[in-house]
């Protein structure tokens, strides 16, 4: 099994950043990518960034610019950098972990970080 645990989220005005962290751990195996996805009341889990490898993102149309994902292998950690937040960026964030171990696939899911951006 493996756990998923992200922190870093809270409260920040308008224009302002904050930086996101997850950290997989337990019977990861070999992770195949790692990414955040948020999801607003009453919307659709959306994709924010995904990485995979050290440096292949691919990254959500309404963060390009905004956001960055990063990836520390030796930690199994991802970081989602954040500035230039909007209103409309408040959500919940949920952190995913995708790879094998012992040749069986899996996808894991965090608890989810509150961003909460207001004046």
């Amino acid at each position: 099994q493996v756990q998923v645990v992200e922190s870093g989220g809270g409260l920040v005005q308008p224009g302002g950043s904050l930086r996101l962290s997850c950290a997989a751990s337990g019977m990861i195996g070999s992770i195949n990518a790692m990414g955040w996805y948020r999801q607003a009341p009453g919307k659709q889990r959306e994709l924010v960034a995904t990485i995979r490898g050290g440096s292949s993102t691919n990254y959500g149309d309404s963060v390009k610019g905004r956001f960055t994902i990063s990836r520390d292998n030796a930690k199994n950690t991802v970081y989602l950098q954040m500035s230039s937040l909007k209103p409309e960026d408040t959500a919940v964030y949920f952190c995913n972990v995708a790879g094998e171990y012992m040749w069986r696939p899996y996808s894991s899911w965090g608890q989810g970080t509150q961003v909460t951006v207001s004046s």
